[in-house]
């Protein structure tokens, strides 16, 4: 497995509150602004569609994908950190 970001072991080691949506590792500016644009303004309404999606891998990364251009790597990260978010916090 690859090492983590700084961002994801910040956002990993504390509850989410109102955290935006660019807290999420693999997350920036760019992408951010895409999610907001389609409602996804906060991490945990992210959270709320990786859940729907039951956690799943393959299914996650293609709905991001899908909603705001990410990357193979971006989608990675995302998912790697809300799943370890989840182990952590539910």
């Amino acid at each position: 497995m690859s090492s983590t970001s700084q961002k994801h072991k910040d956002f990993v080691a504390e509850p989410m509150g109102e955290k935006p949506v660019t807290a999420l590792a693999g997350i920036g500016e760019v992408l951010g602004n895409r999610l907001e644009e389609k409602g996804f303004d906060k991490a945990y309404v992210v959270l709320g569609q990786f859940l729907v999606l039951k956690k799943d891998e393959e299914l996650f990364r293609d709905w991001l994908k899908d909603t705001c251009g990410a990357n193979a790597k971006q989608q990675g990260d995302c998912y790697g950190c809300l799943r370890e978010w989840c182990d952590s916090f539910l």
